[in-house]
């Protein structure tokens, strides 16, 4: 099945997600009827052990510095739902200036990062992973900050779980999430930086089903 950018990016923007079916072979879109969110408010939090962590600096903070790197690192599970085809449309969305990662690194190491689809002002999280302890969390705290500094609407985490009701994350209903997103997607927010530099910076025939994304705590490389 050929997918194209424009009809893409409506279907995120009534809330689907691609993701390859346990075959590894075929993408189908899904949905959910209830929807895990972020906030970007001051009902976000962490735990005061991660506070040290970003007080020492341990961490840089890069855009899409290795956005291959990204999806390999998120693929890179016992089971996974990124196909070889999926990786491919998130390149093409890259190349089109919206999909991107945003990057935990300690030294030239990839520490964590945090992959998404952006939509005006909604960052739609795809996947995170990391191979540092703390790096993705360093990452979703910095990246919250972002998103919040850049006035976006909607961090979308997909599905709860219990690593992400560390920060605060809760559950609307799909319809509510459906007219906030409606909104969010028309924002006219920036993503990335200004002058973004090379080194890192301090509805039709749509299948729906229950679906569980992978932003859940775990095992280096591979898990959040």
């Amino acid at each position: 099945m050929a997918y194209s950018i424009p009809h893409i990016l409506q279907c995120y923007a009534q809330g689907y997600f691609l993701m390859a079916d346990s075959d590894y072979q075929t993408l189908n879109w899904y949905s959910s009827r209830k929807r895990a969110l972020i906030p970007l408010d001051d009902r976000f939090r962490y735990p005061k052990s991660l506070r040290r962590v970003l007080n020492q600096n341990r961490f840089e903070i890069a855009f899409n510095r290795d956005f291959n790197g990204v999806i390999e690192g998120c693929a890179d599970r016992k089971t996974t739902w990124i196909s070889d085809e999926l990786k491919a449309i998130y390149r093409m969305l890259h190349r089109a200036g919206y999909a991107h990662s945003f990057e935990a690194w300690q030294g030239d190491q990839l520490a964590g990062a945090i992959l998404g689809i952006v939509l005006g002002g909604a960052f739609i999280g795809e996947s995170m992973f990391f191979t540092i302890p703390d790096g993705s969390k360093v990452a979703m705290v910095r990246l919250v900050e972002w998103l919040r500094s850049q006035n976006f609407l909607v961090f979308d985490a997909q599905m709860m779980n219990p690593h992400l009701e560390r920060f605060g994350a809760y559950v609307i209903e799909a319809e509510v999430y459906e007219g906030i997103l409606a909104e969010a997607v028309q924002l006219p927010c920036r993503f990335l930086p200004p002058a973004l530099p090379t080194r890192p910076m301090s509805r039709r025939a749509i299948k729906l089903q229950e679906y569980n994304p992978d932003w859940s705590d775990g095992t280096p490389s591979g898990h959040a």
